[in-house]
């Protein structure tokens, strides 16, 4: 699969998101990305939260943050999926998974619903 591909993967993934809480996702940039951090404890990480969650949003907050990441791993999902249709449906869970995280969702309430 291109990174073409892949990056159109992810914007399906997004468009999965119900309009009710799209239109809360505040200050997060949406990026792919070929590998994990070299400094990663687990070189098959499909995604990552990178930033505040909503939850904890303070006043505090807003005075020059920087806008929360969400990173898709492009290889890991390729080296972990079979098909291309298994590779749009894993990429559209790990959005999913990464965007509960900036709504202050944590992994185990992501396994017990589902989307872990």
């Amino acid at each position: 699969m291109s990174r073409e591909e892949f990056e159109e993967a992810v914007a399906d993934g997004l468009d999965l998101i119900p309009e009710e809480l799209a239109r809360h996702i505040s200050n997060v940039v949406i990026l792919v990305e070929d590998e994990p951090p070299t400094d990663s404890d687990d070189p098959d990480l499909l995604g990552l939260y990178e930033g505040t969650p909503l939850t904890e949003r303070g006043e505090w907050w807003a005075a020059g943050s920087l806008p929360d990441r969400i990173t898709i791993f492009r290889n890991p999902t390729l080296r972990f999926c079979e098909s291309t249709d298994e590779v749009a449906e894993e990429v559209a869970v790990t959005v999913i998974h990464e965007i509960a995280h900036h709504f202050g969702i944590d992994d185990d309430r992501l396994h017990e619903l589902g989307w872990a």
